[in-house]
């Protein structure tokens, strides 16, 4: 499995921006996907965005606009830049590393917290 480590979260107001980042520790990781899900209380985890190994993003409906993912395969780091938060966008983030043609198991990080107040 490919160790992922997340940072960046916190709080943050109503339409603030916020920006994570996740640092994966892995050799191939150049030419494997990216993506991050989110988890809110009481709810299923969901698919915020997915990036490919070459950059081409997409995302959730309920993002769409507002959220960026973007990686740096020399640094080994994907991101996403959250903006026009929102109350419902408070939710625990993971970095995910699916499995794929060059990684053969998915991994997870521990998740980071996201709280936007009203």
């Amino acid at each position: 499995q490919v160790p992922l480590v997340e940072s960046g979260g916190g709080l943050v107001q109503r339409g603030g921006s916020l920006g994570l980042s996740c640092a994966a520790q892995e050799s191939l990781f150049k030419r494997n996907p990216m993506a991050w899900f989110r988890q809110a209380p009481g709810k299923q985890r969901e698919l915020v965005a997915t990036i490919t190994n070459d950059g081409l993003a997409t995302y959730g409906d309920s993002v769409k606009g507002r959220f960026t993912i973007s990686r740096d395969n020399d640094k080994k780091m994907v991101y996403l830049l959250l903006n026009g938060l929102e109350p419902e966008d408070t939710a625990v983030y993971y970095c995910h590393a699916p499995q794929s043609r060059y990684r053969k198991y998915e991994s997870w990080g521990q998740g980071i917290q996201v709280t936007v107040s009203s």
